[in-house]
């Protein structure tokens, strides 16, 4: 049930000012008017099914946030057609989440006459919009959209000209390539097939020569990557899987090619080409699961558009493009620092976790650099840009990070079975060699080339991507999204899972929250301005709470702000000194925390207590008690112990409890657990648990919205689907125990061939079919496995 003074649409609330409708009350006339189209149409169960549906923000005057909006050079980047009349502009609206949204998004027009059209892609969560831009601003649709709920995401990223197309498009192309070839070869070879091998008028050398000409673009364009991955690992001193692919590729190819020139045979194009196309298919689908969701972000996804520039006629906001060496900005409390930059006049506290993942405030004084990616604490500060935008040292530093990323702990299996493969086939290939020279000097060549074709991994290298690419791809409708597909290998080695509680195993949307004042005279009104100003300044759950219970939207300058992680805020507003925290921090004696509580504290003087009821995800009890059957648990957490009794009737008493942890004792505890051999997955919602994240062997984020995560993590869960972790978990064994089935029935295949092949009883053209029909064979039961386990096991 939402609070008396919440908005009827969104649930914010209303303020001292509301909009009343009959008996519903409404923040702004964004919601208002959403619900009068809703009650128009008799649509209003829209309000049984949903409560508090709209998401519009908490803050009022939000739309100098989009004043950037009126710059031409950023309308040009955003809009996707103009004409003498209208415009059309397409953004995508991470918010919407139901047919309501849907219905909404797509009667704009009735909202604003000077909107043509509007239409929903719910799948990509795109709206696109025509209206009337000499009616209508760009900023002004915009806007409209924040105000009934459903902010876009704009980031610099989207604007910018360089930006990296999410599909490779060369590999598009080689599949075509290698798809062209093997049709055409295969028509051509119909006579072939079908044991009609007279010569027509002399046209069998030529079609066959033709084959040639079809499989050349192949050799040299389609499979390129295997022998340039070939190649690297050679010059690395490494064997990996494409090592002998490259080699059956060179087989089939130059052997097929003897036999058409010297005219004893056919060759076997088709096979060859048909492997390529095979081996492509299983690139081009991996690659695909990956489109959904991009977690290879740079700095251009998260910083700010535009920001706010001084001149000397005042402040005004300009593009981030646009920003250049010497140019002075204003950057205001939780703003990222887009560049390099030289502070002036008052000091700084600067967050740099952003980037490093260490939750550490660092005092910056007048004249010192405040290095890119570096987030503000505190009151708003002057600064003069001394590197370009790309040119900032820790813009390079992010970039390098993720470029340079490696995996650290569990070596690939294809890898491994590669490496003994390779040395294997080729130990064979060269002592059959050397026998049969001395048997049989002219079937030397033969049994080489046989044994090089049928022993050629393609079935080996496609178990793989088929099997992770289906797993990937089941994981992200059921909403959890991998980074990679080394992500389930990693999780399938999991033996110890470290949670974080609050944000994590607690609802933070249904966290209560209730001021009790130490005396009946201490009004919490009359200092809530202060409270939230200072608290404002904070990334942790709880300040965030307080500041959205207190619901004040402006904020008074803070002098000499100050956090300790764990412990609490300090800070002077209006000449009166805070304490915002734990009664330990807060200096109140004979004062035991025995619930989750922040004090206030007045120029010594104890104002009251804040205290804040936690509600735990459904279903926590059902996901520990599976977890613990496989796992070891931990929970560690900021707060102080007062839920211990509760945590340990849910995680059991051989569970590590630890309280009062500050994000470097999360890292050092996970840290710990890695030394004593453990595999360790970090659960966090990604807000003060980036270093334990990125410390972990797999950081997992929870997360009410998949498309704002921390950058640390190697995996996101949607919130609602948290009661299935330990589903994905197991699932993700499983996985990659098909996976070795696959490779063992690969393998089977290569040893029967083998056998035939080293007594020169397989003659190329039978190691030729065999080579496909192993590869649909593994493709086939890797598939219909990883189905089956998701009827059985998810769905």
């Amino acid at each position: 049930m939402t609070d008396i003074n919440s908005c009827y649409h969104c649930g914010a609330d209303c303020g001292t000012n509301p909009i009343q409708v009959e008996d519903k009350l409404f923040c702004c006339d964004g919601c208002k008017i959403a619900f009068e189209i809703l009650n128009n149409k008799d649509l209003c169960q829209y309000y049984n099914l949903e409560q508090s549906p709209g998401n519009t923000p908490a803050e009022a005057g939000f739309q100098h946030r989009f004043a950037y909006l009126d710059d031409e050079d950023i309308q040009q980047s955003l809009i996707d057609y103009k004409d003498a009349e209208i415009s059309k502009l397409t953004v995508r609206i991470p918010g919407m989440h139901c047919t309501s949204c849907i219905w909404i998004l797509e009667r704009l027009f009735r909202i604003r006459p000077e909107i043509a059209n509007s239409s929903v892609d719910f799948l990509r969560k795109e709206c696109s919009i025509t209206f009337h831009y000499k009616q209508i601003s760009l900023r002004e649709v915009i806007e409209l959209l924040v105000s009934i709920g459903y902010e876009p995401q704009i980031n610099l990223k989207d604007i910018s000209e360089t930006i990296t197309p999410s599909f490779n498009r060369s590999m598009v192309i080689k599949l075509g390539v290698a798809a062209f070839a093997f049709g055409n070869i295969m028509l051509l070879s119909f006579p072939e097939y079908f044991g009609l091998g007279r010569d027509v008028d002399g046209l069998q050398p030529f079609f066959r020569f033709l084959n040639i000409l079809l499989a050349l673009p192949v050799l040299l364009y389609s499979s390129t990557d295997y022998f340039k991955s070939a190649i690297t690992g050679l010059k690395k001193r490494f064997i990996n899987i494409d090592i002998p692919i490259a080699i059956g590729i060179l087989a089939l190819f130059f052997r097929s090619t003897y036999e058409i020139l010297s005219g004893i045979g056919p060759g076997f194009m088709d096979s060859f080409t048909g492997l390529v196309f095979l081996l492509l298919i299983g690139k081009v689908f991996q690659q695909k699961t990956f489109d959904a969701l991009s977690f290879e972000r740079d700095y251009r996804s998260y910083f700010p558009l535009a920001v706010m520039k001084s001149t000397p006629e005042g402040e005004r906001s300009i593009p981030l493009s646009k920003l250049v060496t010497g140019d002075r900005i204003i950057i205001r409390n939780g703003e990222l620092i887009p560049a390099d930059a030289i502070l002036l006049k008052s000091k700084a506290l600067i967050d740099y976790s952003f980037v490093t993942g260490e939750s550490k405030n660092t005092l910056i004084q007048p004249g010192e650099t405040i290095y890119a990616g570096g987030r503000l604490s505190g009151t708003s500060v002057e600064m003069e840009i001394t590197h370009d935008v790309s040119q900032s040292y820790l813009t390079q530093l992010w970039n390098q990070d993720l470029s340079n990323t490696t995996e650290k702990s569990i070596t690939s299996i294809l890898d491994q079975v590669s490496k003994y493969f390779t040395i294997g086939v080729l130990s064979i290939a060269a002592i059959s060699g050397i026998s049969w020279a001395f048997i049989d000097p002219m079937k030397m060549v033969h049994v080489i080339t046989s044994i090089l074709i049928v022993a050629c991994p393609c079935a080996l290298a496609l178990s793989a991507p088929f099997t992770l690419g289906n797993t990937i791809r089941i994981f992200g409708h059921n909403k959890f999204f991998l980074k990679n597909s080394n992500v389930i290998e990693k999780l399938s080695k999991i033996t110890h899972i470290v949670f974080d509680k609050t944000g994590t195993i607690t609802h933070s949307g249904k966290t209560s929250v209730h001021f009790s004042p130490v005396k009946e005279s201490y009004d919490i009104n009359d200092y809530k301005n202060d409270i939230s100003s200072i608290a404002k300044n904070s990334s942790h759950p709880l300040s965030r709470l307080i500041v959205s219970h207190l619901g004040v939207e402006e904020s008074s300058p803070v002098i000499d702000y100050n956090e300790i992680s764990g412990k609490g805020l300090s800070g002077s507003v209006g000449g009166n000194y805070y304490l915002i925290g734990s009664a330990e921090f807060c200096e109140i004696r004979h004062q035991e925390d025995t619930q989750t509580n922040v004090h206030i504290v007045q120029n010594g003087k104890w104002l009251g207590t804040f205290t804040f009821t936690n509600h735990y995800r459904e279903h926590l009890t059902n996901v520990v008690q599976s977890l613990r059957k496989r796992y070891s648990l931990s929970v560690l957490t900021g707060d102080n112990d007062s839920e211990q009794n509760s945590l340990k009737n849910i995680f059991g008493k051989d569970t590590s409890l630890r309280f009062y942890q500050s994000p470097y004792d999360k890292r050092d505890y996970i840290e710990a657990l890695q030394k004593k051999g453990e595999t360790v997955a970090m659960i966090g919602d990604g807000l003060n648990d980036a270093g334990a994240l990125k410390t972990s062997d797999i950081g997992i984020s929870i997360s009410e919205d998949v498309y704002l995560f921390s950058p640390a993590c190697d995996a996101i869960l949607e919130t609602g689907s948290f009661q299935g972790l330990n589903q994905f978990l197991s699932f993700s064994t499983k996985a990659m125990n098909i996976i070795t089935w696959s490779i063992v029935i690969s393998l089977l295949y290569n040893i029967i061939g083998l056998s035939f092949a080293i007594q020169g009883l397989l003659s190329p053209i039978v190691s030729a079919i065999l080579m496909p029909i192993s590869s649909i064979s593994v493709i086939a039961f890797s598939t219909g496995m990883v189905r089956l386990l998701y009827r059985q096991n998810i769905q």
